[in-house]
This record gives structure tokens, C-alpha cells and sequence, in this order.
């Protein structure tokens, strides 16, 4: 069953990000995720922009393809045009990948200029004008193609208010739900009780929500999250556990079940973030008996 067919069925998913390799390196990526086959209904693999080195995203998920895993095209907005969108997916129709996620370069929406709002609006708006053309057999500039491609689309959004959800997020969501988006990936939860009053704000929209888990597995890694992604994103609670525990990885799967165990009565999925541990996924499905 493929990721669409498990969201349309309303069973409670399990999708996972992988780092594309660096170089030519697919092989061990394959290696690493053999011991979750079966057990995960999709695999994400991010567009990786790193100075001096080249990740393949298209490519790798060809790859997993391949091996008979659901891959998902993840992919950003801002700095592509509509030529380069639809090459992207044409390309990704062409070796049969059908899940694409979107992200604008930084999806959080941080303030309430009409800059930011016109900025998310012509990513969105970019993207899903190109998926509809294709839809309908041709590309941008009316020329008819062979294919027909068809993608289940999911989006990322912030869900980190709680309930205080600004209305310029809900009405951005509420623009996705109408263009043709089909899930929302929020943002890392480490805090259920806001998670859960986010959900109540936003579940008249009726879009399956699947909530990001980051595998943090040390109290330095917390700590590094957050000093360079956000202030505050893991909790202190959560590095003090790590910190104190004899055995981290014990400590680490016990925090990720908890997280799982009261996600499991508010959404409809959840997401690891590994955070180069791919091989190590399986030692939390175990836990989670996923």
C-alpha cells in the first residue's frame, strides 16, 4: 500500500527521512534501511545543498524505487522557476516517484508583512500551477506531453503555536487544502499538550496531519538543535533526561515512544528525523512495535 492509499484509508502512517548519499554511496543507504522494510509506508529524502558536495535527491529516490520502497520527493520553491518545477517533476514522473513534499526555503511563516504573505503565495501558487497543467497533458507553455503525471502532495507547516495559530498560517493552509494538497508535515513535536491545541485549531480543514519526530539521541544534539536551528526546539526536560541516562539510547527510544504513543489520539502519522541514524530506525520501531 502506498502512501496515498494509506492516508485515504486513515490508518496511522509511519513515513521516515533518509539523507541522500553523498557522492555515489546508495548502496549503504539501502544497506541501512533493510532492517525497516515492510514496517515504513514512506521514505522522504530532502534536497541537501551542502558547499562542495553533491547529493543526487532525484536520483536516490530513484533508487529506492528501485527497491521497492515509496519514496518522497522533497523539494523547495523559492529559488526555482516554473521551468525548473516542471523539469523537476517530470523527471520524477519519468521514474515513477509519486509522492512530493514542498517546502518554501524557510516554511515557517515568522510575521504578518504583505512581503511574507506574497512570498509563500507565489511559491504555493508557483508549484501547484505547474502540477495542474501537467495533470491536464501539458506543460507550462501548453505543448502536450505523454504523460499525465499524478502526485500525492503533502506540505510543511508550522505547528509550534499551540493554539494561538496565526490566521495568515490558517489561511495559507486553508489555500494548500483548496489547491490540491493531500497532508500537512508540521514541524518537530516535542510538546503534546500544544500539539494537541494546535490540532483542535486547525482540524476543520479535514487534511491528515503527520507530525515530525526528531530522533534526538543525546543531550548535545539537543543542545546543537538548539543553537542552530531554533532556540528552545528541544526542550530542556528532554536534554536533562539524556544528560543523566546511563544508557542514552534507551533514554532517547523511551522519549520518542511517549511522543508516539500520545500522537497515535491526535493525528494521523508520524515522521522520524534520524538526523544521519538511519540504522538505527529500526531499534524504534521495535520499542513502538511499528
Amino acid at each position: 500500500m502506498g502512501l496515498e492509499e494509506s492516508l485515504k484509508s486513515k490508518r496511522f502512517v509511519v513515513t521516515s527521512e533518509v539523507q541522500p548519499p553523498i557522492g555515489t554511496g546508495i548502496q549503504d543507504l539501502v544497506r541501512n534501511i533493510e532492517k525497516i522494510r515492510g514496517r515504513i509506508d514512506a521514505l522522504t529524502v530532502p534536497e541537501l545543498k551542502i558547499e562542495g558536495l553533491v547529493t543526487d535527491t532525484l536520483g536516490t529516490c530513484r533508487a529506492l524505487k528501485e527497491q521497492k520502497f515509496d519514496p518522497i520527493l522533497q523539494t523547495t520553491c523559492r529559488e526555482k522557476s516554473r521551468i525548473d518545477i516542471q523539469e523537476h517533476l517530470l523527471k520524477a514522473s519519468e521514474s515513477g516517484i509519486q509522492n512530493i513534499l514542498t517546502f518554501t526555503e524557510d516554511y515557517r511563516i515568522t510575521g504578518d508583512s504583505l512581503q511574507e504573505i506574497m512570498f509563500f503565495h507565489v511559491d504555493s501558487g508557483k508549484l501547484f500551477s505547474v502540477i495542474e497543467n501537467l495533470r491536464e497533458g501539458h506543460d507550462i507553455s501548453g505543448r502536450e506531453i505523454p504523460l499525465r503525471p499524478k502526485f500525492c502532495i503533502g506540505a510543511g507547516i508550522e505547528a509550534g503555536w499551540g493554539k494561538k495559530v496565526p490566521d495568515l498560517e490558517l489561511k495559507e493552509m486553508e489555500a494548500l487544502a483548496g489547491m490540491g494538497t493531500q497532508y500537512f508535515l508540521t514541524t518537530p513535536v516535542f510538546d503534546l499538550d500544544a500539539f494537541n491545541q494546535f490540532i483542535k485549531r486547525v482540524e476543520p480543514l479535514r487534511i491528515p496531519i503527520i507530525a515530525e519526530i526528531i530522533l534526538v539521541r543525546s543531550a548535545e544534539m539537543g543542545l546543537f538543535l538548539n543553537k542552530h536551528v531554533r532556540p528552545g526546539m528541544v526542550p530542556n526536560h528532554i536534554i536533562e533526561k539524556l544528560a543523566k541516562a546511563p544508557d542514552k539510547e534507551k533514554a532517547s527510544i523511551e522519549i520518542v515512544r511517549d511522543l508516539v504513543q500520545g500522537l497515535k489520539d491526535l493525528c494521523q502519522g508520524v515522521h522520524f528525523i534520524p538526523i544521519g541514524a538511519e540504522d538505527r530506525i529500526s531499534k524504534y520501531l521495535d520499542a513502538l512495535r511499528l
